[in-house]
């Protein structure tokens, strides 16, 4: 079992060699320049490193470039293996990061609030107190209402 330092440094160079390869080794068209690798992770035991990538595009782009980095793994897992220098190259498995879809998820959710805090607002501009403007009593004001 290796330790944590280790597989964190082997998941850096998997991202890294990863990276540099589908910009400048792998001739694919469905990798062009629109795949991004954000994270990669590797077992405790240096076995398997998932991979997470993000593309930019459509849904039909995203398929795209999942069938091509799954056509490419084996090309990839060699020059992860020559630039890792590592007993056993760990297995590559390429995930699509859920990272942007929870960012546009809670974009939409601050825009909706900000539109319904624009309608309170909105509402509220003409209105007037229920009661007095400041409903608290202040020292001073009981003895003068006891006076009259």
């Amino acid at each position: 079992m290796a330790d944590n330092a280790r597989a964190k440094r082997l998941a850096d160079l998997i991202r890294e060699v990863v990276a540099q390869k589908l910009q400048r080794g792998i001739k694919d068209p469905r990798l062009g320049s629109h795949v991004t690798i954000t994270d990669t992770r590797v077992t405790g035991d240096l076995r398997e490193a998932t991979v997470f990538y993000t593309v930019y595009g459509d849904e039909e782009e995203r398929a795209a470039a999942a069938a091509g980095l799954e056509s490419a793994k084996g090309v990839l897992r060699s020059a992860v293996g020559a630039a890792a220098g590592v007993k056993f190259t760990p297995t590559l498995a390429f995930v699509a990061d859920a990272l942007p879809d929870n960012a546009r998820t809670i974009e939409d959710l601050l825009d909706k609030a900000r539109q319904s805090d624009a309608k309170v607002r909105e509402v509220s501009a003409g209105a007037a107190y229920a009661g007095e403007a400041d409903p608290y009593k202040k020292p001073g004001e009981d003895e003068d209402d006891a006076a009259e």
